[in-house]
């Protein structure tokens, strides 16, 4: 691949993937900020929040995911010039919410009234299942909204999906400062109070993405209000088909820190404090590359729309670069400033002792966790969609949870060496999800040579 052609798609990449990184990050923020001011209810307010929202997301992950077919999709049409194309996904999006949301509410009221079996402490226990119950309640507006952001992404409209995460962070963060605490005649709600304020910001999300689609189709021809709104199951079962796969993938993916906490909540309530602050920092980190995946989907998407191989091969090698490089920043920071970053957390010296300890382990699978992450958005513009999910199966539920397991429990090493397992499910995803990408990357250019094109956008 020719660093110059590379060095072209540095600024396309960045004026993308920026913005959608800066939203990635104010997803993460939101539960960073719930976790920072629960910290003053106490070690059980901190775990019962972090281990709510996980479960939470746990089950709507894969309602979510199965909305990431609309990335190439609605991104190759749009390379395609086919704007009447992209506003049928859209509807064909809406109508996958509506049949795969419904059941994941019912899921999650489920797990809400079976947590008491599930061995959790009592203290954790008390605060977790109304915040949850809460909390499940914001699942329609949260498809709804991952629907909005898909399609305005693949269109590579993505500043009003910033603008509209960092108005919402806002609303988080007063709703918090109202609702927990009871100021300004506010009811004193406790932890319940961060559950509503979450419902109400995800609310306000959702409202807001679709005035900017009302907006923004206003404006263009063929119009939205033209295109059949009625249920097309051909379409919608191949979104469907599309999508099931990169579901699968962030199931798989997200599931087993899901299951990972439920483990480290049988460990101790400091364990599963720092267990969730220490994955809160990591997710944090995490978003850049979950970012510039989004913007590598949508990029190669867009190459691919217009049948350029050589584009969509030089788009993807940009994302993994620029993702590897901050993922690697991260880990010296985790190395030098783990300290730092727990206290801001909490001042518990037990959960701050673990927590320094799981940032160690977290720099070690850092570069790993950002290749593995950028090159499945790479790969989604291709309409790969499978590659991601089988490694995550084999890489995380056949190595890496199963050894965190045995170290956990079996070797004695707490949450620490949970953690440990994590890391080698990791670098597994990463390694062989790179060496995918180099194959089929590699494929990509000399079809665009035999076809006269090559020419990056």
């Amino acid at each position: 691949m020719h660093v110059q052609f590379i060095r072209r798609e540095f600024r396309p990449m960045l004026a993308l993937a920026t913005p959608v990184v800066i939203a990635e990050v104010g997803w993460v923020t939101m539960g960073i900020v719930d976790t920072l001011m629960v910290g003053r209810l106490g070690g059980s307010a901190i775990a019962a929040v972090g281990l709510a929202g996980m479960l939470f997301f746990g089950v709507t992950v894969f309602s979510m995911g199965l909305l990431l077919g609309l990335d190439p999709l609605v991104a190759q049409a749009f390379g395609a010039r086919r704007l009447d194309e992209c506003h049928r996904w859209l509807v064909d999006g809406l109508w996958l919410s509506a049949i795969a949301g419904l059941p994941s509410i019912g899921v999650v009221f489920a797990m809400d009234l079976s947590l008491g079996r599930w061995g959790f402490p009592p203290d954790v226990l008390a605060f977790t299942r109304p915040y949850l119950a809460i909390l499940a309640w914001s699942l329609a507006p949260l498809m709804l909204y991952a629907a909005f952001r898909r399609y305005l992404q693949a269109m590579a409209i993505v500043r009003p999906v910033t603008i509209t995460l960092i108005v919402a962070n806002v609303v988080n963060a007063l709703g918090n400062w109202l609702l927990i605490f009871g100021h300004f005649g506010a009811p004193v709600m406790g932890v319940r109070g961060s559950a509503y304020s979450t419902l109400i910001a995800r609310i306000f999300m959702a409202v807001a993405l679709f005035a900017v689609i009302l907006r923004h189709e206003s404006r263009v021809t063929p119009r939205l209000r033209d295109t059949p709104m009625h249920l097309d199951l051909r379409r919608v079962r191949a979104l469907f088909t599309l999508g099931f796969p990169a579901a699968g993938q962030l199931v798989l993916e997200v599931g087993v820190f899901s299951a990972a906490t439920a483990l480290a909540g049988r460990v101790s309530a400091p364990a599963l404090a720092a267990h969730q602050i220490a994955l809160n920092l990591a997710g944090l980190m995490f978003m850049v590359p979950y970012g510039l995946a989004s913007a590598a989907a949508v990029r190669v998407g867009h190459a691919v729309g217009r049948h350029d191989g050589r584009g969509a091969s030089i788009a993807g090698w940009t994302a993994i670069l620029l993702g590897a490089t901050f993922m690697s920043a991260s880990a010296i920071v985790f190395l030098t400033a783990r300290g730092f970053l727990i206290r801001l957390f909490t001042p518990d010296a037990a959960v701050i002792g673990i927590g320094v300890s799981l940032l160690f382990v977290a720099a070690v699978f850092q570069l790993f966790d950002g290749v593995q992450g950028v090159t499945t958005g790479a790969l989604r513009g291709l309409g790969d969609t499978r590659t991601a999910m089988y490694w995550n199966l084999g890489g995380h539920w056949l190595v890496g949870l199963p050894l965190g397991y045995y170290l956990c429990f079996g070797a004695g090493r707490g949450v620490v060496g949970l953690w440990w397992g994590l890391s080698m499910g990791l670098i597994i995803c990463g390694v062989a999800l790179l060496l995918t990408w180099i194959r089929k990357g590699t494929a990509l250019v000399p079809l665009a040579s035999a076809s006269g094109m090559g020419r990056p956008a």
